[in-house]
This record gives C-alpha cells, sequence and structure tokens, in this order.
C-alpha cells in the first residue's frame, strides 16, 4: 500500500491556565474561524484566498477606501485643490453599509462586513469632524501602529503573538517555548508582521503631513499608497507564515 501523507489531528487543547495561555487560546480559536488551522490539510492558496475572505472579503476590504479616493480625486476644484468630501465619505460609508446589510439578508456571517462598516464610519468621522479629507486615514495610522507595535513587543519579551496562535491551534499551549527552532521562527514571523505596519505608517505618514502642509496631489497618492500597501502586501505574509508554520509542524505519514 502506497504511503500518503495526513496530517495527525492535534490533541486536546490545554485548560488555559495563565493570562497568556488564556490570550493564546483566544488568538488560535480566531485563527481557526478564519481557516487559518496548520492542522488542516490546505493547500497554501486556499489558505491565502481564505484569509481575505474570497472576492467578497476583498471587495468588502477594498471598495470603500477606493470609491473614496477616487471620488475626492475627480471632484477636486482646480481653485482651492479640495475634491468634494462630503460626497466621497457618504458613497464609502454608503457602499459599506451595503456589503453589511447583504450579509444580513443572505445570513451569512458579518464580522468582516460590521468591521469594514465600522472603519469606514470611524473614518468619515475623523474627517467630517475636521473638514480635511486627509484625516480619513488617522484610524488606519492608529491601527498600524497598534498592531505592529503589539507584533515586535510579543516577539521582544519572548511571547510571539504567531507562536501563542498556533501553539493553540496544534494543541501545544506553550510548550514551543522551549523549542528553540520553534522560538526563532515565531520571533521572526512576529517581526515580519511588526514590519509590515511600520512599512506602511513610514510611507503614509509622510504623505499625510504633506497634505496638511498643502502638497498637491498628497491624498491621491496616500489613498493609492494605502490600497497597494493593503491586501497585496497582507497575502504575500499570510502565504510566508502558513509555509513556515507548516514546516515546523509538517503531516505525519501513515
Amino acid at each position: 500500500m502506497s504511503e500518503r501523507p495526513d496530517v495527525t489531528p492535534p490533541g486536546p487543547e490545554p485548560e488555559p491556565t495563565s493570562a497568556s495561555e488564556v490570550f493564546g487560546a483566544a488568538l488560535g480559536s480566531a485563527a481557526r474561524r478564519a481557516g487559518l488551522d496548520p492542522a488542516e490539510n490546505k493547500s497554501t492558496g486556499h489558505v491565502v484566498w481564505t484569509a481575505m475572505g474570497g472576492w467578497r472579503g476583498i471587495l468588502e476590504s477594498v471598495l470603500p477606501g477606493l470609491v473614496f479616493i477616487v471620488v475626492y480625486t475627480v471632484t477636486i476644484d482646480s481653485g482651492t485643490g479640495d475634491g468634494n468630501l462630503w460626497l466621497a465619505l457618504g458613497l464609502s460609508v454608503g457602499i459599506a453599509l451595503v456589503f453589511t446589510v447583504v450579509r444580513l439578508l443572505s445570513r451569512q456571517p458579518v464580522t468582516a462586513a460590521i468591521g469594514g462598516l465600522v472603519a469606514a464610519g470611524a473614518a468619515a468621522g475623523f474627517a467630517a469632524f475636521t473638514g480635511e479629507a486627509g484625516n480619513n486615514f488617522i484610524p488606519g495610522f492608529i491601527t498600524n501602529a497598534l498592531y505592529g507595535s503589539a507584533f515586535l513587543i510579543s516577539a521582544l519579551v519572548g511571547w510571539s503573538l504567531i507562536g501563542l496562535a498556533v501553539g493553540f491551534l496544534m494543541g501545544e499551549g506553550t510548550a514551543w517555548r522551549s523549542d528553540r527552532r520553534k522560538r526563532r521562527a515565531f520571533f521572526w514571523l512576529a517581526i515580519a508582521w511588526a514590519s509590515l505596519f511600520a512599512a506602511r505608517l513610514l510611507v503614509q505618514l509622510p504623505l499625510y503631513l504633506a497634505d496638511l502642509a498643502g502638497e498637491p496631489g498628497a491624498i491621491t497618492a496616500l489613498g493609492t499608497l494605502k490600497l497597494v500597501m493593503g491586501l497585496p502586501l497582507f497575502a504575500p505574509l499570510v502565504a510566508v507564515t502558513w509555509l513556515a508554520v507548516r514546516a515546523l509542524y509538517p503531516p505525519s505519514v501513515k
């Protein structure tokens, strides 16, 4: 009989007994719901596609921001240099709302759509309150700063967020910390994710400041780069993370 690779189901997850274990269990559960369980024998492409939410998830993530920047850009007045902020914000939030309603009516999971709606609403609130289009990007800056800091700090203190999530997905809790190879891999994966969020800030913040200084075209450039540095960078890093984790936990051979 020919041998074939198979995945041995992980053992029962240990009962969380400390703050780190409780947090790790929560991260692992969230990753499993997102379809990122290394114990499942899925292709890398399938995992990345699932992490992005398929076509609907991509549209929910990209379209509100794309509509905002396109509408604002095409309505820029040559005299003032400003676009129609209220129209751009209204259409952006309206599209996010439509996505949420469609999911509710079709009785599908609404987490991603609601997240997009909240993000679009918060961004619109910043811009509308101040009357500055550039402030539409402030919530994104805050999110990138928080996520980047979390990944960086977790790596530096030896409790990589990637390791915490994978440890509970694979049923070993925090035992990975006693394995030098796993600990090193999870350290660098966390650093890679922290670098992604840091890169977004390093590239996008100067454009935001340029807009505050009245630099023409800064908003268009900022919105474009936000889209380019979104899913196009997120997807490859998900793939790298998945492949690295599968290398650490290879399928057993029966």
